[in-house]
């Protein structure tokens, strides 16, 4: 059986992912990372509340804090014909740095800005061979999204604050074909309810965002490359968290990401996720914070059993391409292109703070094996049982200052 049968069923073996929740990282401070993810209802940091809830900022000690730190997230990806004897390919796209930046400033007592740029979502899985080889198919793709997020929050009263957020979205995608950039505008909202520093509760909602990589993908092989769209799909979250001992805060996320009615991403037949973390903090001294937690949200790539393929049958219109594609083509370009499909976290950080005023977090999660399979109605050299497995593993650093 040749490599054909693995990767000839899409329509290159390049390939994207750098997925957590979806596309999604599952957190973007090294605080909020090593606790499952918290920010909704915990507060747990002020520049990580930039861009999960903008009400909580103000909710923190200090007349001004920044952060600065990144990410280096390092994913393991792995593509086969399912069928004794297959090939497979294995990624060589198995290390990113993804950056993270915040300002957080308490105008007054009721009034705080906040300004904040983070990566939020990275893609890039490489099927190239080695030199030399005899492969017919080789290629690589990369996508990177960063969010640039100025916000501001109004506390109320002593229990109730109100924040919001203006999502300026910049996407860089290549197929393979040129790099194509996009740049997308949403909105974020949110309130805050502490209840005298011991409960606390959260909720949020973020705005889709449209964007268009222009002329990145020649579906029907005419020399001329199409558009593809992919907005940001729209988010709901609420959170609650506790303070129930000196030290110890604990905290509960629920979100849910709209997969399932976002622009590129509905075309390729993605469901919506319900993500659900949980994390805690234990402070033993006041210089050192221990963060644990867990992150879960099932795949929103399914494995499908007898997949369609006759194009007539059952065609596939993804908008701006030309072509059309039967259901076993949407759903192996998932596989290859799109493998979003970690489902379970583990995370674990400390923080140590050398100072009063300056503080080290660092954070490492772990992403355990999922898999996805794709089994077509009939098998053909262009339509093989397919099957992607994925885990990953990343590590958090940041350094904050607060005045």
């Amino acid at each position: 059986m040749s490599k054909k049968l693995l990767i000839g069923a899409v329509l290159s073996t390049t390939a994207l992912t750098f997925a957590t929740n979806g596309v999604n990282l599952i957190g973007f401070s090294p605080a909020s990372r090593a606790m499952g993810g918290l920010s909704v209802g915990t507060p747990v940091n002020p520049v990580e509340s930039i861009i999960r809830n903008p009400a909580s900022m103000g909710n923190f000690e200090g007349k001004f804090f920044t952060e600065f730190g990144g990410t280096l997230f390092l994913p393991s990806v792995k593509s086969r014909a399912d069928v004794p004897g297959g090939p497979s390919e294995t990624s060589k796209a198995d290390r990113f740095l993804i950056p993270e930046f915040g300002i957080v400033h308490n105008i007054t007592e009721s009034l705080t800005f906040g300004l904040g740029a983070f990566g939020v979502s990275g893609l890039g899985v490489d099927y190239r061979e080695p030199p030399n080889s005899s492969t017919p198919f080789a290629g690589m793709s990369y996508f990177q999204l960063m969010k640039l997020v100025p916000a501001i929050s109004y506390r109320v009263n002593e229990m109730i604050s109100i924040g919001a957020g203006l999502h300026t979205s910049i996407g860089l995608l290549d197929l393979g074909k040129g790099s194509s950039q996009s740049l997308g505008f949403g909105v974020q909202v949110g309130a805050f309810l502490n209840m005298g520093d011991f409960i606390f509760g959260g909720i949020s909602y973020q705005s889709p965002v449209a964007m268009t990589y222009k002329r990145v993908f020649d579906s029907d092989s005419d020399g001329n490359n199409e558009d593809l769209k992919l907005t940001q799909p729209q988010e709901a979250a609420l959170g609650i968290g506790a303070s129930p001992l000196d030290g110890l805060t604990v905290g509960l996320d629920l979100r849910w990401i709209n997969w399932k009615g976002a622009q590129g991403y509905k075309d390729f037949k993605w469901n919506d996720q319900i993500v659900f973390a949980v994390g805690l903090e234990y402070m033993p001294t006041e210089s050192i914070s221990l963060r644990l937690g867990y992150n879960q949200g099932d795949s929103p790539i399914k494995s499908v059993s007898g997949a369609c393929t006759n194009p007539s049958t059952c065609p596939n219109k993804i908008p701006d391409l030309n072509a059309t594609f039967p259901d076993y083509s949407v759903y192996a370009m998932n596989l290859i292109y799109f493998p979003a499909i970690a489902k379970q976290h583990i995370t674990v950080g400390v923080g140590f703070k050398p100072s009063e005023r300056v503080g080290i977090d660092l954070s490492y999660v772990r992403a355990l094996d999922s898999e996805v399979k794709l089994t077509p109605d009939s098998i053909s050299p262009t339509t093989a049982p397919l099957a992607t497995k994925m885990s990953q593993n990343s590590l958090s650093f940041a350094v904050n200052w607060k005045f």
